[in-house]
């Protein structure tokens, strides 16, 4: 996260230290100039709070857009920046990557580098969001009635002073911040993917049941304010329809699972390109440990069933402990995954990702009851 365009802006305007600090200016600071100049605009044309069908106090997807899922995604580079750091370090620290492949793996970090400082990129964000990103708004997001952002003119809309600097300043703002994650992300996925070209050292006995680099699916939880965010988004969304056009939530329940789905596999899809190397070791593991296992299963009963250790005492022998520890390291490399992350790490960025949705339950069902259900749950 060290690097890029927009990196190099923040720490000249002073919004960001050598090591992304000061992340608190920077949320503050953004999402002043994202939010608070709709604030002031709205109430100087009248449309903060009254009785039109949507004032600006009222628009629940535009706060949950600015006040939470922005500095949703401004926070997450901290956290992304502690998480995977020390997992890239991990391949080598853990000797994970061979000597022979110590190059070919500095070359997949140096590209990866390369690719996250282009300017041209990130002028390649900007401009989609001032073309498209404009364009599916005004028509596939924005709500069609008269709002604080756009109202009657003859026949057709016209933006309102806070709809402009909404069009023109926030959301672009926001656009250019979210594509720049997914482009984040498309760095790390390629780096992952030339790692995986590797002959990687994995070990099929490794407790983690992944080989050893387990900590892949451990590492992804660092994205999950990026699927908070967009749970919000969603979240905002729906509100807005169900307060304002008279939806319900029930209608919306396709979309939400498509969200999580989408979310959980844009984020650990990706990890799948290791499978076939740790099916590779899952199948010579466990016939180099079942060979091990028959070997000594045989000199076991030979010794201990067969008869030739008679005269030695059975109780507190090591022979017994070695066996146990036998059959353990062959129910690791039975239990080996064909992917590095495990249920639990599915799991938590699913709650990542519907967390911020839930709230919507009291739209169709009263708190009380909310609380009644799981009391008989629980009891």
């Amino acid at each position: 996260m060290l690097g890029g365009p927009l990196y190099q802006i923040w720490r000249k305007a002073f919004l960001s230290g050598p090591v992304l600090e000061l992340v608190q200016r920077r949320v503050l600071v953004i999402t002043l100039v994202a939010w608070l100049p709709l604030v002031v605009l709205s109430a100087v044309e009248g449309h903060l709070f009254g009785t039109e069908s949507l004032t600006f106090l009222h628009d629940i997807e535009t706060h949950v857009r600015f006040l939470v899922a922005l500095p949703a995604l401004i926070l997450a580079e901290l956290m992304v920046q502690h998480r995977l750091r020390p997992a890239v370090n991990l391949f080598v620290e853990r000797g994970i990557i061979r000597p022979e492949d110590r190059p070919r793996f500095d070359v997949a970090i140096e590209r990866a580098m390369r690719v996250r400082n282009s300017l041209t990129l990130e002028l390649a964000l900007f401009l989609l969001v001032y073309t498209v990103g404009i364009w599916i708004w005004r028509n596939e997001v924005a709500l069609g009635g008269p709002t604080w952002y756009r109202v009657p003119e003859g026949a057709g809309m016209r933006l309102t002073l806070a709809g402009y600097w909404l069009s023109f300043v926030s959301l672009p703002i926001f656009q250019f911040i979210l594509l720049r994650w997914y482009l984040r992300l498309g760095i790390w996925f390629l780096f992952l993917w030339r790692v995986s070209r590797l002959n990687l050292r994995l070990l099929p006995a490794h407790p983690d049941r992944a080989g050893g680099i387990g900590f892949l699916g451990g590492s992804s939880f660092a994205f999950s304010p990026i699927l908070f965010a967009q749970g919000a988004l969603l979240a905002g969304f729906i509100a807005s329809r169900i307060f304002y056009q008279g939806q319900s939530l029930s209608s919306f329940k396709a979309i939400i699972a498509g969200m999580v789905g989408f979310c959980i596999v844009s984020i650990l899809g990706p990890l799948a390109m290791f499978t076939s190397s740790l099916s590779r070791v899952k199948r010579s593991g466990t016939r180099e440990y079942g060979t091990m296992a028959t070997t000594y299963v045989s000199d076991f009963d030979q010794k201990w069933i067969r008869g030739d250790g008679e005269g030695e005492a059975l109780l507190g022998a090591a022979d017994i402990q070695s066996l146990a520890d036998v059959a353990n390291s062959f129910r690791l490399v039975d239990d080996m995954r064909a992917v590095p992350f495990s249920l639990n790490d599915t799991i938590r960025l699913a709650v990542a990702t519907a967390f911020p949705i839930l709230p919507l339950i009291l739209t169709i069902v009263s708190l009380e009851e909310l609380i009644a259900r799981l009391f008989k749950l629980i009891f």
